[in-house]
């Protein structure tokens, strides 16, 4: 009777520290010491899909940070996969100095940014290596919708394709481009 009193104890103190019936957990925190760019964004891929997205998008509701440090050559950037990466980087070289299909910064849908806000994001994780955000963000007064299509690549959440609506995803804007 008395190992089932113990066991019935150690169960009910487990039960309490976890989060209730469809309770979201409370995501990690993401490296707080850095402020919103480049090093913030690689630190957060390390730590989840909700904190590397949140972690981009800090970079636009930065005042006076727009997009944040200029960005790697094209097909070298870390967000993306290293798939992604590849087409960017054909993308790039099929255009020969003229305007190749990418010409826009995906993440935002965007040129530029201004009086950016994001409203919310939606992780939903279909396994340990794979994760889909669903964003909604204003920016210069206009609301998108963009889903983020993640994977993990080693220890780090990358962005594997952008999904806007009433687009095509951008893997398959881009296999057109270059094929």
């Amino acid at each position: 009777m008395r190992h089932v009193l113990i066991a019935a104890a150690v169960l009910a103190g487990l039960a309490a520290c976890s989060s209730p019936e469809g309770a979201a957990p409370e995501p990690a925190d993401a490296p707080a010491a850095l402020p919103p760019g480049r090093p913030a964004i690689y630190e957060a891929a390390k730590v989840g899909p909700e904190e590397f997205v949140r972690a981009l998008y800090a970079v636009y509701a930065a005042p006076g940070q727009g997009p944040g440090e200029p960005p790697p050559p094209p097909g070298r950037d870390p967000i993306y996969d290293r798939m992604l990466n590849a087409m960017i980087g054909e993308d790039f070289r099929k255009a020969n100095g003229e305007v190749p299909t990418l010409n826009y910064d995906p993440i935002c849908g965007c040129q530029d940014s201004g009086d950016f806000t994001l409203v919310s994001v939606t992780v939903t994780q279909s396994g340990p290596q794979a994760a889909e955000a669903a964003v909604v963000f204003t920016n210069m007064g206009e609301t998108k919708r963009p889903t983020l299509k993640l994977v993990k690549e080693g220890p780090m959440w990358r962005v594997s394709d952008v999904l806007v609506p009433g687009e095509k995803p951008l893997t398959e804007q881009l296999l057109a481009a270059i094929s």
